[in-house]
């Protein structure tokens, strides 16, 4: 029984320790956080430290409860979460070692107990980066897009535009400086003139700078739209959304359909944005965007949508594409060259197609009859996607084509107008490539 207890007391296993740090960068303030165990004699002491200059400055020092003779250590597992505030411990910017020991109550080492020690190389870094606006006027319409390069002092993990609580990420590669970034942008449908607009970058230490921008609102207004919703259609779409809908939506068609347009859509919307994030920070389009040939017009982007059955007001929706109609299932061409994203059904739209065009500028195809493409094949302007159809909730043969950036659904029509694409984008890229040469992108 002594002799057991004398080989517990005596064991030579130094503690578990795990440092969750989200970077060796350190600004301004950095949570550190140390876990700590030891199963068998128990945590006697956790010391935490930074060495800068050859001068130590505690940040964490705790003895915690024990005996050394009989039980060891009252405390077997502990997390300790601390802040670290250079400018308020004296410590400069520079590099230095963080330092962690635990220490046991084990018998060992002349009493002194296993030691557990983990250091790792920071660089302390408490100045922000400076952000250069590079391109000049940025005239944004409401529901439309913009194009911002910007240059950082130093490389960032984040780095964007944002207008208003939408953040767009910016990305180098279009210039051999990787340090002169690219923002594809947006002023949502929603959005007004009163909308804050700044680039925004957070360096590897934590330290985050913002910068105003020159821009241009224009103000737009969206129109309405009255949907009738019959009987027929009710018959012909919401079989095949019956399984779709959430349990306990009702039995009628009618409810199947509210359950559709509100929370499919929703769902729908979800996945979307999911896809979006497919986008890489490659420019592979170029000139203005294919509109699909010899089509008539249906409905404009962002109409407010008012959904009527039998003489009353049911719903209300914003329609966040474009709805073009020409014969039955016409081919569709790829509006520009680029990577298929997704191919496959949406619920609410039917069998979509989704084309990355680089750097978060998305096109959408929706409703098709058929497809003729797969996720991962590169495809040029002008190649064939699908067909037009009645997929989805469409009351008719026709496209549904719509254009995102990043997260953000925006008017296709002006990706159609080569004008305004030489105005906003190419314009703007070539004056910033004749000071900062391009790069891979």
């Amino acid at each position: 029984m002594i002799c057991w207890f004398l080989i517990g007391r005596l064991e030579g296993t130094a503690p578990v320790v795990s440092l969750e740090l989200s970077s060796l960068s350190l600004g301004k303030s950095r949570k550190i956080s140390v876990t700590a165990a030891d199963d068998k004699n128990g945590i006697a002491e956790i010391r935490i430290e930074i060495v800068r200059d050859g001068r130590q400055y505690p940040l964490y020092d705790m003895s915690f409860e024990g005996s050394r003779l009989f039980s060891g250590g009252m405390v077997k597992k502990k997390t300790v979460d601390v802040v670290f505030e250079p400018e308020k411990l004296g410590v400069t910017d520079g590099k230095g070692l963080l330092r962690i020991a635990v220490r046991d109550y084990s018998w060992r080492n002349w009493w002194k107990g296993n030691v557990a020690c983990i250091e790792r190389e920071v660089l302390i870094d408490t100045v922000p980066p400076q952000i250069a606006v590079l391109s000049r006027a940025h005239n944004v319409a409401v529901g439309g897009s913009g194009v911002l390069f910007y240059r950082l002092s130093e490389p960032c993990p984040t780095s964007g535009v944002r207008v208003g609580e939408t953040f767009f990420p910016g990305h180098p590669g279009l210039f051999a400086d990787k340090l002169v970034h690219t923002v594809f942008f947006a002023l949502p449908h929603d959005g007004t003139k009163s909308e804050e607009f700044a680039v925004e970058a957070t360096d590897y230490a934590g330290n985050t700078s913002r910068a105003g921008f020159p821009h241009h609102v224009i103000e737009k207004r969206f129109k309405q739209d009255r949907i009738r919703i019959s009987d027929r259609f009710l018959n012909w779409k919401m079989p095949e959304f019956k399984d779709a809908v959430p349990a306990g939506t009702g039995d009628s068609n009618l409810d199947i359909f509210l359950a559709v347009n509100r929370k499919l859509r929703e769902e729908n919307f979800r996945r979307i944005m999911e896809i979006v994030e497919k986008s890489e920070p490659v420019l592979m389009w170029e000139g203005p965007f294919l509109r699909l040939p010899n089509s008539a017009r249906r409905s404009s982007f962002a109409d407010h949508r008012i959904y009527r059955y039998r003489g009353r007001e049911i719903d209300r929706q914003v329609h966040l594409g474009i709805d073009l109609a020409s014969v039955a299932h016409k081919p569709v061409p790829a509006a520009n060259h680029g990577k298929i994203i997704f191919a496959g059904s949406i619920g609410i739209y039917g069998q979509t197609v989704m084309i990355d065009h680089g750097f978060g500028l998305v096109s959408m195809y929706a409703h098709l009859s058929s497809l003729s493409v797969r996720e991962g094949r590169m495809v040029k302007k002008g190649d064939i996607v699908g067909r037009t159809g009645t997929t989805g909730l469409a009351g008719g043969d026709h496209l549904h084509f719509s254009i995102l950036v990043h997260k953000t659904f925006v008017n296709p029509v002006e990706w159609w107008d080569g004008h305004w694409i030489h105005d906003n984008v190419t314009a703007k890229l070539h004056r910033v490539r004749m000071s900062y040469p391009a790069g891979d992108g």
